[in-house]
């Protein structure tokens, strides 16, 4: 059965719009409640399930109505209010809960929010489960026996175990003492805890994006907007920026001048401070669109290096599969299986932050092997649905541009899963080239596309 409404993560669009509204959230509380009460895992006498949320006004609505449908089924329902997706993955877990649910649109403006399942074990929610509450939307809700109905109770130290856990996955050895952190809050989930984890830890933290109000989430703020975090670090002298978005699964980074690093940096500096240690499991997982400089210093290190599919999920299922630990995309979604379920920006700059700590080293000084080569996408807007895998031309393009590259480069064509259009992304160490090739092999794409 094809899913109608899960996507890559979770079911997402704009408030007030199928399928964010009431009336559909409500179905969808109760299909999932159904499922899960079908499974009684545990033992218990009915399922439980937690609901966490960022800052997004309609998260109180979405709230209410995913309360109502999940109780209608004959679950109990614990509520946390605004925190971190990575802290509702924990808290699923460390409470031995049947599931967890996320109201939150990420990254995404205000106007939009999102609802995402974890599994009893903090991880994604899997495939065919989705699909049997997919398959009970299509049924009459109905309602249980009131002696059957689920409770709802609020877990008043949400924030504070959560918080504990980060704190717990920082080296016991070190501290952060002496170090002046900008920590951008992106206005979302993490703005009340978030600082609370590196103030704990030692460090002078200087908060922003930390007022949210309902509406400014993401709003030129967080991991989506780093401006704001480098700017700050000049004006208050800090050691570092991080930068997490709105639900804090995402993380970037800057050094003391306001350089800018993205994920792929990042990535690579937990991945050589765990081979430093001999202590990395495996290889490390990348996407389709990791920096090529990155695979080849990696594979030069001896490491084994993969591509998943872009989204964290497929990075999950590639890090699961080949038993590693340790992987990442460019926009931020960073994960480490040996310390969480899940991407998790504040842990993530912990992570980055402890291989730092231990040399006293600069972002810059500790990932200088790493030299990003330059990357041009263009996207070409076809009428229609396009097989550029089958068109002889363009694998033709395709191929000449991979021989001008001759080894330092790569190119790769993908078409966009919510739009009528054709990525084209060239890199490599000539930027004039990449630059040059990838308007050639664009000019081509739509040509044949037309």
């Amino acid at each position: 059965m094809s899913r109608k409404y899960f996507g890559t993560d979770g079911v997402r669009g704009k408030v007030g719009e199928a399928p964010i509204t009431p009336e559909f959230v409500l179905k969808l509380g109760y299909a999932a409640g159904c499922v899960l009460a079908q499974e009684k895992a545990d033992g218990r006498a009915r399922p439980t399930v937690i609901i966490g949320k960022d800052t997004r006004i309609s998260g109180y609505m979405i709230e209410s109505a995913l309360e109502a449908g999940l109780s209608a089924a004959g679950v109990d329902v614990l509520l946390t209010g605004p925190i971190p997706t990575p802290g509702v993955a924990y808290l699923t877990r460390a409470l031995r809960l049947n599931a967890g649910v996320m109201i939150s649109a990420s990254h995404n403006p205000f106007d939009d929010n999102g609802i995402k399942f974890f599994s009893a074990d903090g991880q994604k929610l899997p495939d065919d489960v989705e699909t049997d509450i997919e398959a009970l939307l299509e049924k009459p809700l109905a309602t249980l026996q009131s002696i059957n109905l689920g409770k709802v109770r609020r877990i008043e130290d949400a924030a504070g175990r959560y918080i504990e856990f980060c704190k717990s996955t920082f080296p016991r050895q070190l501290d952060l003492k002496g170090l002046r952190l900008i920590v951008d809050c992106a206005n979302g989930a993490a703005w009340d805890i978030a600082p609370h984890v590196f103030r704990e830890l030692g460090a002078e933290v200087i908060a922003i994006g930390n007022t949210p109000d309902g509406t400014n989430i993401n709003d030129d703020v967080g991991a989506t907007h780093p401006a704001a975090m480098r700017a700050a670090v000049k004006t208050h002298r800090a050691d570092f920026g991080i930068a997490v978005d709105g639900d804090a699964d995402r993380l970037l980074m800057c050094d003391a001048d306001g350089t800018l690093f993205d994920g792929d940096q990042l990535l690579f500096a937990m991945v050589k401070d765990r081979h430093a240690r001999g202590v990395l499991r495996g290889g490390v997982a990348g996407t389709l669109m990791t920096n090529f400089a990155l695979e080849q210093l990696i594979t030069k290190m001896g490491i084994p290096f993969g591509r998943a599919k872009v989204g964290d999920r497929y990075i999950l299922e590639m890090l699961k599969d080949k038993e590693w630990e340790v992987g990442g995309e460019n926009s931020g979604h960073l994960l480490c299986l040996e310390k969480h379920t899940t991407g998790d920006g504040i842990i993530s700059a912990l992570q980055v932050l402890g291989a730092l700590r231990r040399g006293n080293h600069s972002l810059r000084e500790f990932t200088a092997e790493l030299t990003l080569f330059p990357q041009v996408l263009e996207n070409v807007r076809t009428a229609k649905r396009f097989d550029f895998a089958g068109n002889a031309a363009v694998q033709a393009a395709v191929k000449a541009a991979e021989g001008d590259l001759k080894g330092d480069g790569r190119v790769l064509l993908r078409a966009s899963g919510t739009e009528p259009v054709i990525r084209v992304m060239v890199e490599g160490k000539d930027a004039a080239l990449v630059k040059k090739l990838a308007q050639r092999v664009a000019a081509v794409v739509k040509e044949a596309a037309a």
